[in-house]
């Protein structure tokens, strides 16, 4: 396995490996998504490839407050295998070299097992509730079978 950045020609592979994962959401379309990430912090679209085929991804971001990570995602016949482990530490690893204090990330409630994978690295509930505002809807909404 190669953990390596995030090339163009990956998105189609990254987008359906999101899909299989069941990160996507229809008010959030992941070309744009891709997009965003690509035209601001474009070296921290990570993906794990084995045999070219890509088998995980993670999308890192910093704002010199708090690292975050979106899109954590490893083939769900890879699970279970380190895959997700090794992009978290990868992650980490950029983020302490920028002198980042501290990674925050948003699971949904009902996501028992990236729950226990996230325990089970280290993190830990924060007192927090989580708010969000969309300033630019994503239109047309996005479909898995579709978009």
């Amino acid at each position: 396995m190669l953990i390596r950045n995030f090339k163009p020609t990956d998105q189609h592979d990254v987008i359906r490996l999101w899909n299989k994962c069941r990160l996507t959401r229809p008010w959030n379309n992941p070309i744009l998504d891709i997009k965003r990430k690509l035209d601001g912090q474009p070296d921290w679209l990570i993906v794990a490839v084995d045999a070219s085929a890509i088998i995980g991804s993670v999308m890192v971001g910093y704002d010199g407050h708090r690292g975050w990570i979106n899109y954590l995602a490893v083939d769900p016949d890879h699970q279970r295998s380190g895959i997700g482990r090794e992009l978290m530490l990868e992650a980490e690893r950029r983020l302490l070299h920028k002198g980042c204090p501290k990674i925050s990330l948003q699971i949904r409630d009902d996501n028992e097992e990236a729950i226990s994978f996230y325990e089970s690295i280290g993190f830990s509930r924060d007192p927090v509730f989580s708010f969000g505002k969309r300033l630019i809807p994503d239109a047309p909404p996005y479909s898995p079978d579709g978009g």
